[in-house]
């Protein structure tokens, strides 16, 4: 990791030719002043970024490089990931999109285990077509868990609102089974962990929400939230863990409770991501924490349905780049922190998680 003096480099995966990511991504930068907090690095071609600057009609400098540790701060940098000319149908979902998004994505994650950039930011990809015989993943984070090691959480954060998933993308009825007692210990661990290290909380406060309507209602609903979260979260209670719940997740968001916490931990996908997403659209974050390296994405995906017609919003996108670059400081101060800790530091604390800042 470089010096947090230095212009941190944030490298970029293209996503899915096919939809926004790329629109978003060149958006985020046409604003020079982006160039002021880091240097981006997009991993793609001359030629494609050409392209997409010219069909949006985008004010847009870009350097071509053969290589990340070529990159050149002050300018927005691209790595010719590849010397032909992808088709682009904006909208349609193909296999060739998907193809050159995983290439894309392999680069990014090379250079970022490389050091030749800091941190990953990626766009959207489509699910589907992005399967193959060498990439049989769901998406980006069991990919990244392989390629950076660590025990991945997906982690929806804003400034005011983090949440975690038990589960993340598998089907519903199969989240239950996976909802054990090892493995929420496990995401709970990875979620203090991060806000200790990744967003500088003291001593993480974590809500868990319940598995069944109204957390099983003491049993009469399903047996899950007796048997399996309470007797869970009571035994990490008894070490000092400040973990409550299990809250009935249909009121918990309502009733504005997620603000008396630092994380909140849903068992399966859409528990977790609706309420997010409502609360926090076009400002929230995907960052996977866990990992050996940070890596953060926007909060929405590919949508095909306004691909090409210039109208996509840049906005979680920039907040990605920001949030990555707030966490890379955070995360790299806390290492420097741990290696001196004899040496005195003053510490401002801010916020209901205490927050703090070196001086």
């Amino acid at each position: 990791m470089q010096d947090t003096e230095e212009k941190i480099k944030v490298g970029i995966s293209i996503g899915d030719l096919n939809g926004i990511g790329g629109e978003v991504a060149l958006k985020t930068f046409e604003d020079p002043r982006m160039l002021d907090f880091c240097t981006p690095v997009i991993f793609a071609s001359n030629k494609t970024i050409t392209f997409l600057k010219n069909h949006f009609d985008l004010e847009l400098k870009f350097h071509g490089i053969p290589d990340a540790s070529q990159a050149i701060d002050g300018k927005v940098n691209v790595v010719n990931v590849w010397k032909d000319t992808p088709e682009i149908e904006f909208g349609k979902p193909t296999p060739e999109a998907g193809e050159y998004a995983i290439r894309s994505l392999r680069a990014a994650v090379a250079s970022l285990k490389k050091g030749t950039v800091d941190i990953l930011v990626t766009a959207p990809i489509n699910k589907k077509t992005v399967q193959s015989e060498e990439f049989k993943f769901p998406g980006h984070t069991d990919y990244l868990a392989r390629e950076l090691g660590g025990e991945s959480l997906m982690f929806m954060v804003t400034d005011t609102l983090k949440v975690g998933l038990v589960t993340d993308h598998v089907p519903v009825r199969e989240a239950p089974s996976l909802i054990t007692e090892k493995r929420v210990v496990e995401k709970i661990r990875a979620m203090e962990d991060s806000l200790v290290r990744d967003f500088a909380v003291t001593k993480p406060k974590i809500a868990v929400l319940g598995i069944n309507p109204h957390s099983g209602d003491e049993g009469v609903i399903g047996r899950e939230d007796e048997e399996v979260l309470k007797p869970t979260l009571q035994k990490l209670v008894e070490k000092q863990h400040l973990v409550f719940g299990p809250y009935a997740a249909d009121t918990f968001f309502a009733s504005d409770n997620y603000l008396s916490f630092d994380g909140v931990l849903a068992c399966y996908h859409d528990q977790g991501l609706i309420p997010f997403k409502t609360l926090s659209f076009g400002k929230g974050v995907n960052f996977t924490a866990g990992l050996s390296r940070v890596r953060t994405s926007p909060d929405h995906g590919t949508a095909f349905d306004i691909a090409g017609k210039g109208k996509a919003n840049a906005d979680s996108f920039k907040e990605a780049v920001f949030m990555g670059i707030r966490i890379f400081k955070n995360r790299t101060e806390y290492e420097r922190l741990s290696r001196n800790p004899l040496k005195k530091h003053k510490l401002k604390r801010s916020g209901k998680g205490g927050e703090r800042q070196g001086k």
